[in-house]
């Protein structure tokens, strides 16, 4: 552990401690106080006027939904559409690596900022939210692919299970995780929140949401899928674990799962790009 982490271990731990002693005076804050920790990204937002390079000369859209408004990038191609749905603190330029592969067919590429990412509105991400999102640029722009990453892939898994009959006919799923559960569960083992604490956030959401923490599950959304799934996540991911993707691969019925070694958590690399092109671009 290098200078930087043992600061943030350290921080983690005292804001964990705090929140744990204020569980037993101010209950409602010390919830609040963790919720807000956990949903609201640190960073990943973009300034219009400041732009990373990639993000320039797209067109651009801004949705609005609820009270939200939502941000998407469009690189012209052809008729095919493929939408791009990227993961947490993180924005739509991250798919700066991934363009050149998909920008060879030909297609045209759709990316989405996330709530409370990139040129989105809000302080809040949350799942939900984010599957709303895409399913306005699934019915305005009707991309026949979806690619999403980490959390992104999860928001993928969560739409496809809510909106089955859409333009969407294939689905290349990145370093996701499946069960909402393990991310609490990692979320309160690395602050080291008591199990007040815990119970806490399960009933927030359960109240925030309308669902169990153990039915927000990939696992279990994709078990009624029909469209074919590409599921690639790495062995080395030390953000999401492996098995994660596995879950989800496995009650997929029409999918593939790949395995890779040494990519990391952002999984950009030229053999899996090669592999998702094939599996997007064959019949």
């Amino acid at each position: 552990m290098g200078l930087k982490e043992g600061i943030r271990f350290i921080t983690l731990k005292s804001v964990g401690s705090y929140i744990n002693i204020l569980s037993y005076v101010r209950p409602q804050k010390a919830l609040a106080l963790s919720y807000a920790l956990f949903s609201q990204p640190r960073i990943g937002r973009l300034q219009k006027d400041k732009l990373p390079k990639i993000l320039q000369n797209t067109e651009t859209e801004t949705f609005h939904h609820n009270e939200h408004h939502f941000q998407t990038y469009v690189w012209k191609g052809n008729d095919t559409k493929i939408l791009l749905v990227h993961g947490w603190e993180s924005n739509a330029s991250r798919w700066k690596k991934t363009l050149p592969y998909l920008q060879k067919s030909g297609s045209t590429i759709i990316a989405i900022d996330a709530p409370a990412h990139g040129q989105s509105s809000g302080k809040e991400f949350n799942v939900p939210l984010y599957a709303e999102f895409i399913n306005k640029a699934v019915e305005k722009y009707q991309p026949t692919m979806i690619i999403g990453h980490s959390i992104g892939g999860a928001a993928c898994v969560y739409h496809q299970y809510l909106f089955p009959n859409t333009s969407i006919n294939k689905m290349v799923i990145l370093g996701a995780p499946s069960d909402l559960k393990i991310l609490i569960d990692n979320y309160v083992s690395m602050l080291s929140l008591n199990t007040k604490m815990f119970s806490l956030l399960e009933s927030r959401f359960a109240d925030r949401f309308n669902f169990k923490l153990e039915d927000f599950s990939g696992k279990k959304f994709a078990s009624g899928f029909n469209i074919p799934g590409l599921v690639a996540h790495d062995t080395a991911d030390n953000i999401v674990a492996i098995e994660e993707g596995k879950k989800i691969a496995s009650n997929w019925r029409n999918s593939q799962f790949i395995e890779t070694k040494g990519i990391g958590h952002g999984m950009h690399d030229d053999e899996l790009y090669q592999k998702v092109i094939e599996f997007l671009f064959s019949e």
